[in-house]
């Protein structure tokens, strides 16, 4: 299988390290839900990571280097280095520096790390630009209040999107119920606007040779950094030991254990969009029990 428009990409990381670079081998890889994966390495031996997706997906990858460009300015955490990226024959590409990631590595340090991302503060709720969650628009309008936040630039924006994809009846019921006590939910909580990930699931990280944790695929905005912390939970992926480096250095406030479900439903309401229908019972049931924890 021969990798797309391999001469415009060639010629874009020949322009971008003002070095020429032409393609000897392309290796497709697999594990990429989003986007076609793909190991190039040179005749001069450099290697790449290219992502692939169709032309109008450009502004995702714009916004994806956005995100890595600002979580590299923090000095905080490692992702991987922002090459090029554009558009040629139909494709949008992305090129990143290739890493040889491992599963295994300090996870104390991630945890530090992100404690550190965390603390990182800006002042309102969002980010400067729109970008994607998976495939899905992720609404990032500045806004002061976050509550306000939560209801339409997360919670509501999904809920509308389900509507639209034909998921009505108990879920929408059960969402407007929980839209309108979400004052509830989060009383007496007033989180600093924390420069987030976005999108931290397992499959998210992982470790250089000698150990040094990497995030990438970032989704980032300011937000509460317990949407990361909740998210970690969702899927699994993270040892006690992150958790308990990450408490050391910056220790979650009361009520995250109620918030964290909160935060997740997101993700559950964009798997029932992005990836289909079976998602929307685990969502009314998450609504069921954080309304009956108000009622």
């Amino acid at each position: 299988m021969k990798m797309p428009c391999s001469g415009e990409i060639s010629n874009s990381i020949s322009d971008a390290s003002q070095t020429h670079f032409c393609i000897a081998r392309a290796s497709s890889l697999s594990g990429g839900d989003s986007n076609q994966a793909w190991h190039i390495e040179g005749m001069d031996g450099g290697q790449y990571f290219v992502k692939l997706n169709s032309a109008d997906r450009a502004a995702m990858f714009a916004a994806e280097c956005n995100g890595l460009a600002a979580l590299t300015a923090t000095c905080t955490v490692r992702v991987p280095r922002v090459i090029s990226h554009g558009v040629a024959d139909g494709h949008a590409f992305l090129v990143l520096e290739y890493l040889a990631l491992h599963s295994c590595g300090d996870s104390r340090q991630l945890g530090t790390q992100l404690a550190a991302l965390h603390r990182v503060h800006g002042r309102q709720y969002g980010w400067d630009r729109d970008n994607t969650l998976g495939l899905t628009l992720q609404r990032n309008s500045w806004t002061g209040d976050w509550v306000t936040f939560w209801r339409e630039q997360r919670l509501g924006f999904q809920l509308d999107l389900a509507a639209r994809n034909g998921y009505g009846g108990t879920l929408q019921k059960l969402g407007q119920q929980l839209l309108q006590r979400l004052p509830d939910l989060l009383a007496g909580h007033h989180p600093a606007p924390s420069m987030l990930h976005g999108d931290l699931w397992g499959g998210n990280y992982g470790f250089v040779e000698n150990g040094v944790p990497v995030l990438f695929d970032p989704a980032s905005y300011y937000g509460d950094r317990e949407a990361d912390l909740a998210m970690t939970e969702l899927f699994g992926g993270f040892d006690q030991a992150f958790y308990a480096a990450y408490q050391a250095a910056y220790p979650l406030d009361a009520g995250y254990a109620r918030r964290k479900t909160l935060y997740n439903l997101y993700h559950i309401l964009n798997h029932c969009n992005m990836v289909s229908a079976s998602y929307v019972a685990q969502a009314e049931g998450i609504m069921r029990r954080l309304l009956a924890e108000i009622s």
